[in-house]
């Protein structure tokens, strides 16, 4: 398969040789208030966030209004139904334009991740530049179709997903046409323990399909997504929210700004730290070298009497020659102090 190591999202390079795409998510928490959700699209902008991605579904696109046993929500959710739950956590989708507008003001990148058909026809209407396949429609393999035939990148999670599941997937992508895809690391669990991300997947992932690779963090705090980057992550996607004590589906695990505002800082100094393959090509001075500690006259032979390794160093004669220096004679008078060189021995 032949994806591209290195695409753009609205001009932005994309890829494992640029600064690492960070995205902040709003999900469900601009609790169905179009303020509340244009206050995150500045606060993403002011934090650093290179897009705000968004969640684009109704209830009805993504269940049915059943209150059968196997209808009701699991995990940090459970007492509620599916249905219940999505039709409190949905964007309007009469606030997509305004969002795209005001993020399209501001120089930041907004796209979405679709849910169905519909969802991705409305995209298109605001020229999304870029879609995200969310983890659990990694096996809508009609979606990706959908999301491919707009001609745009894709961003795909994994979480939840066999590798058998990821590479179908992968192919339905690549056999659908597309040629920009990242694959996005991610453990669907909310909050996630450190101990289930397993930062190692990801460099597995790039060589297994040939293109770029990032996270899709749920755990508390930056910790994680801050290590990912020195195992590769070329994307990091965060929930955001204004504030924890929102009370949003989402709220709990989400990220602040201050917390989005270090990770953007977090990440840019390990880029910088992460560097290059690089040795010094001159010694360093701070070290030791070989010096006269005791007054010696010329033609007198160096005991250990005349000889330190010691600070500053500098000189030319380093401590692993101390061995070699006992019993030569000097040819010069030196005094206490003196940095000892070749040239002063016979």
């Amino acid at each position: 398969m032949n994806f591209k190591s290195q695409f753009q999202i609205a001009g932005r390079d994309v890829g494992h040789d640029f600064p690492c795409y960070i995205i902040a998510e709003m999900s469900a928490n601009h609790g169905q208030s179009l303020t509340k959700a244009k206050e995150l699209v500045y606060a993403a902008k002011e934090a650093g966030a290179d897009a705000i991605k968004l969640q684009t579904y109704t209830a009805d696109t993504l269940t049915m209004n059943c209150k059968l046993p196997h209808f009701e929500a699991t995990g940090p959710w459970q007492g509620q139904y599916l249905y219940d739950l999505y039709q409190g956590a949905y964007m309007p989708w009469d606030f997509h334009a305004e969002l795209f507008e005001l993020a399209n003001k501001l120089e930041l990148t907004c796209f979405s991740s679709p849910f169905d058909k519909s969802a991705v026809d409305l995209l298109e209407q605001f020229d999304a530049p870029a879609y995200k396949i969310a983890s659990p429609e990694l096996i809508d393999h009609q979606l990706i179709r959908d999301v491919a035939a707009t001609k745009k990148p894709v961003i795909m999670s994994t979480g939840g997903a066999t590798l058998t599941e990821i590479a179908e997937a992968v192919k339905v992508a690549h056999d659908a046409g597309i040629e920009e895809l990242a694959l996005m690391k991610c453990t669907s669990t909310y909050p996630a323990p450190a101990e289930s991300i397993n930062l190692r997947t990801m460099p597995h992932l790039r060589d297994a399909f040939g293109c770029p690779v990032g996270l899709s963090d749920h755990t508390l705090g930056n910790d994680v997504p801050l290590a990912s980057v020195a195992v590769g992550a070329c994307m990091i996607e965060k929930h955001f929210v204004l504030d924890k004590k929102d009370n949003t589906a989402d709220s709990f695990f989400s990220m602040t700004p201050d917390e989005l505002k270090a990770l953007v800082h977090g990440v840019r100094q390990i880029e910088k730290a992460m560097g290059t393959v690089h040795y010094p090509s001159e010694a360093s001075t701070a070290r030791r070298c070989v010096y006269i500690v005791k007054d010696i006259q010329a033609n007198e032979v160096l005991t250990a009497e005349h000889l330190r390794q010691m600070r500053p160093g500098g000189g030319e004669i380093m401590p692993k020659e101390l061995p070699n220096l006992i019993g030569r004679r000097v040819n010069k008078p030196l005094i206490c102090g003196t940095q000892l060189r070749w040239e002063d021995m016979l």
